[in-house]
């Protein structure tokens, strides 16, 4: 079977032409409508400059100026008084403090690391110590921090130290 070329195929010649649309009248009507109303509109304003008040055109053009009427503040509320006035008091408690507390980052079985981690913890700008301890498991190097007043001292320094990436660090009181 053939193949048929529809892309370069030219259309049949075709005898149903268009014709071209009728050409609509002038709209007439609607021009005279249109200078009616302007017309109109104008004859308005004529009218209202030629009949208007001597006296309200004088006195718009010309304005007298009034008495100001002085208004008085208004009188605050007794309730509004007595709340300025008003004095709370508070009873404060004081919190018993645990203890010292101290905030250990790491336990190593060498000196070495022990140290590397010291030198992290000094970047942030704290003090740690390398602690040696001996147990029943062998020799342990301990990097601790501290001893802080209170907890919250503990915690601020654990969250530097969660900012360049040191995590674990766990805050015990000190004994």
């Amino acid at each position: 079977m053939a193949q048929h070329d529809y892309i370069n195929k030219k259309p049949a010649n075709r005898n149903n032409k268009k014709q071209a649309p009728a050409k609509k009248p002038f709209p007439i009507i609607l021009v005279l409508i249109a200078l009616i109303l302007v017309g109109g509109f104008g004859y308005g304003l004529w009218y209202i400059k030629h009949n208007a008040d001597p006296e309200l055109v004088e006195q718009q053009t010309n304005p007298t100026k009034k008495e100001e009427v002085v208004i008085p503040p208004p009188k605050t509320p007794e309730f509004i008084k007595e709340i300025k006035e008003h004095e709370v008091q508070v009873e404060v408690k004081e919190i018993e403090q645990k203890g010292p507390y101290v905030m250990q980052c790491g336990s190593f079985r060498t000196l070495e690391q022990a140290q590397t981690l010291k030198a992290k913890i000094a970047f942030a700008g704290l003090v740690a110590e390398v602690k040696k301890t001996e147990g029943s498991n062998g020799v342990w190097y301990k990097v601790r921090l501290g001893p802080y007043e209170t907890k919250r001292l503990a915690e601020s320094d654990k969250n530097k130290l969660k900012r360049i990436k040191i995590m674990g660090c766990g805050i015990w009181l000190w004994t």
